[in-house]
């Protein structure tokens, strides 16, 4: 069983996996604090500060919170729409900049050289027919 084990976790496929697993993990980091910490700021002081974080409704508890955090101490049972939409913000903001980024790395990628169209056998014996029928006439 060991011996079947090591096999498998050897193979090129798994081993790739985990690299990749890895590198994207990392490539997860930059990305997130690019938008964190050089996009969000900016972004923050032309929208006024924006924040969609208390906004929410008290589904059960007690008294009128002004903020979200006064209801979580309170023990409210809140539906926060408010982080909701702010996450989709935060995705919408990493996807594009993600975009970007993947639309450079293949700008400057070299393309693969081209392979010279090959014909299939089958086209070109009728490609031929066709010549010598044409020349027939």
């Amino acid at each position: 069983m060991w011996r079947e084990f090591r096999k498998f976790a050897m193979r090129g496929n798994v081993v790739d996996l985990a690299v990749g697993v890895v590198v994207g993990a990392a490539f997860t980091a930059i990305v997130t604090s690019l938008v964190k910490d050089i996009i969000s700021p900016p972004l923050g002081l032309l929208t006024g500060g924006l924040d969609f974080t208390n906004l929410f409704v008290v589904l059960k508890g007690t008294g009128h919170p002004t903020t979200l955090a006064d209801a979580q101490k309170l023990g409210d049972v809140t539906l926060n729409y408010g982080a909701f939409i702010n996450t989709i913000i935060q995705f919408l903001m990493v996807a594009f900049v993600l975009f970007l980024l993947l639309r450079q790395l293949n700008k400057l990628r070299t393309p693969d050289p081209a392979e010279p169209a090959t014909i299939p056998e089958d086209i070109a014996l009728l490609r031929e027919i066709r010549d010598l029928l044409k020349d027939r006439k």
